[in-house]
This record gives C-alpha cells, structure tokens and sequence, in this order.
C-alpha cells in the first residue's frame, strides 16, 4: 500500500472511532482495551466516557512513564484524549499537557473531555513528522502506538528529538510482529492494525 493511502485509511480507520466507538473497527477500542493493557479501574472512572470509550492505544504508558509534576509533556497520537488526561492530573496545575492527533474526529473528542473533567490540556491538529511545537518545547513525550501506522518513521524520531529538551525523555509503545507475515509487501487495510 503506497504511504499516501496507507495514511488515509488509517486517518479514516481512526476517525471512524471517534465517532462510532461501539461499532466494530479493525482494532480494539474503548474501556475493555484500556483495563487489558493496565490502567485501573479508578483511574478510569475518573476520566469523561468521551474519552475512555473511543481510546485506542496500545500500552498504558500515561499511567506508567516516570512523570514529574510541573512537566511539560506532549502526548503525540492523543487520539480522544484519554492519556492527556490522566497526563494532565499526573503533571498538576504547574505542568502543561498538548495532545497532537492527525484526526479532527478524535480532537473533538478530546476537547469534549477535556471540557467535561475540568482539565487543562492543549488539543492541536498535527502530523507527527512537522509537529506544531517550539523546539525543546517538552520535557517528556509519550507516543502510545503510531510508529506501525505511520511509515515517516524517521521524520519522526527526528522531530521527537527537535521538541524534547536535551535531557528530556521519549516513551513509546508499539505493538511488535511475533512472525514474519506471508506477503510482506502487500498489506490489506485490516493487517495494519492487527
């Protein structure tokens, strides 16, 4: 699949999420994810349904990263927004969270929850490889799941290390082939998020 419209079926796969969460999508969305891969129930309760229902990670790294209140974190794929949430608890009043998504869909979502919690978090239209931000403009940066999605692989990491201070950190998760597949250079739209 060419990378123009590999990212456009995952641009719709994502948004499709956003505002349909309870119908079936080619990945797991929602609550029942997010307890799968760790975050407690209280924390959970805790966060506006709009964002726990459409949330589509793959780790719960805003849960488990090491980080400092007062941080300035950027929460890179914030999808409906659930991380920067939690993220904007964890950093306190003196922090600051900006959550970056490519889907209009999923940022309206994560505005929605943003407003419904009474948190503060910086929602912005972005690609991950031209991010919107100031150099050295993050302490730390969580990417939960967009490397397999996104083959600008490169343009990324050096754009992750154009915004986080030099002596800041990077947490990623992504989800990793356990064997080869059959035809690895012919992907249906399904196989990219199996």
């Amino acid at each position: 699949m060419p990378d123009h419209e590999l990212r456009t079926a995952v641009h719709n796969a994502y948004s499709a999420a956003a505002e349909r969460p309870t119908q079936k999508h080619a990945f797991p969305v929602g609550r029942v994810l997010a307890e799968r891969l760790g975050y407690p129930a209280e924390v959970l309760n805790a966060m506006p349904a709009v964002a726990v229902e459409a949330f589509a990670g793959v780790s719960n790294l805003a849960v488990s990263a090491q980080i400092r209140a007062g941080a300035r974190v950027l929460d890179l794929g914030c999808g409906a927004g659930l991380d920067s949430l939690i993220l904007a608890r964890r950093v306190g009043p003196t922090g600051r969270v900006v959550g970056i998504d490519f889907s209009q869909a999923m940022l309206a979502r994560a505005r929605l929850g943003a407003t419904a919690s009474g948190l503060e978090v910086t929602f912005a239209r972005g690609d991950a490889e031209d991010l919107p931000l100031d150099a050295a403009s993050v302490d730390v940066a969580l990417v939960n799941g967009i490397f397999n999605l996104n083959p600008g692989r490169a343009a990324i990491f050096q754009e992750l290390a154009r915004v986080v201070r030099p002596d800041g950190s990077v947490y990623s998760a992504e989800l990793v082939l356990q064997e080869a597949v059959s035809k690895p250079d012919h992907f249906t739209e399904a196989e990219w998020f199996a």
